[in-house]
C-alpha cells in the first residue's frame, strides 16, 4: 500500500503535467509599433512620460477626464506571483496621474495590520473597526493570534482579510482602485465576485485584468532580482539594470547601485531564496494558475488581457525594438578599473516552448490604457 506522502507527490506531479499540456487560453497580441523612428529610454521617468503621450495620448486624456469627473472603477489584477501586477498598476498611475487612483496590495495590508496589533492604541482602533465590520466563524482573538503568528494552526479567514481591505479602501476617498493579491485561492473566487459590494463600490464599473507571463521569464526575474536595502526598489542584474554598476574585486561579483539619490549609492542585494528561481514558489504558481483559469471562464465581468511576451518571429511586426527587454552581462576592465556593460537580445521559450521575447513594462501598460478605455466605454 502506498503511503499518503507518495500519493500526494504523484497527484502533484500529475497536476503539473496537466498544467503543462493543457491548451491555454491564448492572450491576444497588442501592437504598439510606431511608424516613426522615434525612440524612448523607458528606464527614465521623463522619457516614459513622452512615450506614453506618443503611444496612448488620447486614451490617457479620456481616462483623466473620466476620473476628474468624479468617476472611479475597481480593477482586480490577476497574475502569477512576480508577474508584475504592482509594476503595471503603478506605471498606469504614472501615465494618468495618481490623484484619483490607488494601488492596493492585499499582502501589504495584512503586513500593516500585523504591525498595528503590536501597538496597543492601533490594535484597539483596529479591533473596534473589525467588531463592526467583520463577520466570520473565527473569533477576533483567534484571528489576531493568527495574524501575529502566535497561532500556527490557524489561517486567517477570507472574511477577516476582506474586512482589512475594506478598512484600507475606506481611506481612499472613492478613488479608482487596482486590487493586487486577491483572490489568492479558488475558495476565495466567490468572494471576489462580490468584492465591490463589500467595499461600497457597487455603482462603479469593475473589470478583471489578467497578466500572461511565461514561467521561464518569472524564473529569470527571480534568480537575478536585487533590491535596495534602503528604499526597497527592485531591479534585476540581468534584465533591468541601474545606471551605475560596481565590481567587487575581492568577491569577484558585479553589483547594481541604487539610482535613488536619497539612498547614497547603496549596493542592491539579492533576496534570500531567489537563487532557487521559480521552484521556490512552485505551489504558489500552481494556485495562481488555477485561479486565473477559473476566472477566465467567468461571464458578466469585462476582461483585460496584458501579454508580456511575443513570439520572436513576429515581434518586429508588433513592437519597436526598444520596447523589448534586453539581457545584460558585464565585463571588468582591470586596467581602466571600470565595468563594461554588454547589451544582448534576450530570447526565452514561452510555456509552450516557443522562442519569445519579453516586453518591458511600459508597452504592456500602453495596452492596459487602451483596454481600460474600451472597458469603460470612454
Amino acid at each position: 500500500m502506498r503511503c499518503s506522502h507518495m500519493i500526494h507527490v504523484e497527484k502533484k506531479q500529475n497536476q503539473i503535467t496537466k498544467n503543462k499540456t493543457m491548451k491555454d487560453f491564448e492572450f491576444p497580441l497588442f501592437k504598439t509599433k510606431s511608424e516613426s523612428n522615434q525612440t524612448f529610454a523607458l528606464d527614465d521617468p521623463m522619457e516614459r512620460k513622452k512615450y506614453f503621450a506618443a503611444k496612448a495620448g488620447p486614451e490617457i486624456e479620456k481616462i483623466k477626464e473620466y476620473l476628474d469627473g468624479g468617476n472611479s472603477f475597481l480593477g482586480i489584477l490577476l497574475g502569477k506571483k512576480n508577474s508584475g501586477k504592482g509594476t503595471y498598476s503603478k506605471l498606469f498611475m504614472e501615465a494618468v496621474g495618481s490623484e484619483h487612483l490607488r494601488h492596493v496590495s492585499v499582502g501589504d495590508i495584512v503586513r500593516a495590520a500585523h504591525e498595528d496589533i503590536e501597538d496597543p492604541a492601533k490594535k484597539e482602533e483596529l479591533a473596534n473597526y473589525l467588531k463592526e465590520k467583520y463577520r466570520g466563524t473565527m473569533s477576533l482573538d483567534e484571528a489576531f493570534n493568527a495574524l501575529s503568528g502566535r497561532s500556527t494552526s490557524s489561517l486567517l479567514p477570507t472574511e477577516f482579510i476582506l474586512a482589512l481591505v475594506e478598512r484600507e479602501i475606506a481611506k481612499s476617498e472613492h478613488r479608482a482602485i487596482f486590487v493586487d493579491g486577491f483572490p489568492r485561492s479558488l475558495d476565495q473566487v466567490s468572494y471576489s465576485l462580490y468584492f465591490r459590494e463589500l467595499m461600497g463600490y457597487r455603482d462603479d464599473p469593475d473589470f478583471l485584468a489578467f497578466i500572461d507571463l511565461p514561467e521561464p521569464i518569472i524564473d529569470e526575474r527571480m534568480k537575478y532580482r536585487v533590491v535596495c536595502p534602503v528604499c526597497h526598489t527592485p531591479r534585476n542584474l540581468k534584465l533591468l539594470r541601474t545606471k551605475k554598476i560596481e565590481y567587487d574585486e575581492a568577491e569577484k561579483k558585479f553589483y547594481l547601485v541604487c539610482d535613488n539619490p536619497a539612498c547614497g549609492g547603496k549596493r542592491m542585494v539579492p533576496k534570500e531564496g531567489d537563487e532557487l528561481g521559480i521552484e521556490a514558489i512552485r505551489d504558489r504558481i500552481e494556485v495562481d494558475d488555477a485561479v486565473m483559469r477559473t476566472l477566465l471562464k467567468l461571464e458578466g465581468v469585462p476582461k483585460i488581457y496584458l501579454r508580456n511576451s511575443i513570439p520572436a518571429d513576429v515581434a518586429r511586426e508588433y513592437v519597436d525594438d526598444y520596447e523589448v527587454t534586453p539581457g545584460y552581462r558585464y565585463e571588468w576592465d582591470p586596467a581602466k578599473k571600470e565595468v563594461n556593460v554588454i547589451e544582448e537580445p534576450w530570447v526565452v521559450s514561452d510555456d509552450n516552448g516557443k522562442p519569445s521575447v519579453s516586453l518591458l513594462p511600459a508597452p504592456v501598460v500602453v495596452s492596459f490604457l487602451h483596454q481600460v478605455v474600451k472597458v469603460l466605454d470612454l
